[in-house]
């Protein structure tokens, strides 16, 4: 009997989270997403370190967001990001391989994977996060376009600290709107991404003025995204 029980609620845990997880999803299909758990935690991080609290965030649709900025982070972050399914293989192989010859570690999330971890999900690294990740990144392939995952994204991604996504961006660090940032700071935007906190798009460093070149000059090589619609 006590076997039993704990089957049922053990079923019911599990067609609880794959309904609840789906269902949010395809939610987030259409409705903006307002709040992250990234948000909720930076504050709570503010709050402990008896820090003020900052949080710069404004959900605007894909079409106000510069044409560049896409483009920026593609260059930047994710190469591939318009062919994958939410994974690139090959750049989790070349990362394996440099771990175990004990080279510089690489980042080989994808936007997908990105995207997936600041809506769902939770910083800090762990296989626990990391399963939940794939599981996530699988299901926004599945039900978002390609378009959607970089709308929300653009929109969701930590960028500075207490602030998050384009439009916050532009209107603090340089004092323009989302649709109006330049190709220039779309650049200098990708280019501090690995470490938002750390690097400041409005002030950049020699190494992020570097990184901005190298990005623009990717920017002139990518595919455009997203793709012209035919007849256009």
């Amino acid at each position: 009997m006590v076997r039993k029980n704990i089957f049922h609620i053990i079923r019911n845990l599990i067609i609880a989270f794959f309904g609840s997880t789906i269902l949010v999803t395809l939610i987030y299909r259409f409705v903006p997403v307002y709040i992250t758990p990234l948000m909720v935690i930076r504050c709570g991080q503010q709050i402990m370190n008896g820090e003020d609290l900052t949080l710069k965030h404004k959900w605007v649709p894909f079409e106000d967001i510069s044409k560049h900025l896409p483009m920026a982070v593609i260059a930047s972050e994710d190469n591939k990001f318009a062919t994958h399914n939410g994974f690139d293989f090959q750049a989790i192989q070349q990362a394996v391989e440099d771990k175990e010859e004990g080279k510089k570690q690489r980042g080989a999330s994808t936007i997908s994977q990105q995207t997936a971890k600041n809506v769902f999900l939770w910083p800090e690294s762990s296989w626990v996060r990391k399963g939940f990740e794939v599981y996530f990144t699988v299901l926004i392939e599945a039900v978002w376009s390609k378009e959607r995952i970089m709308e929300v994204y653009l929109n969701s991604i930590e960028m500075g600290k207490g602030i998050y996504g384009a439009e916050a961006t532009a209107r603090n660090k340089f004092h323009t709107t989302a649709k109006e940032l330049s190709r220039s700071q779309c650049a200098l935007i990708a280019a501090t991404l690995p470490n938002p906190i750390r690097f400041d798009s409005a002030n950049p460093s020699r190494y992020i003025l570097r990184r901005q070149g190298r990005i623009l000059r990717l920017m002139q090589l990518m595919p455009k995204f997203p793709p012209a619609k035919r007849g256009k």
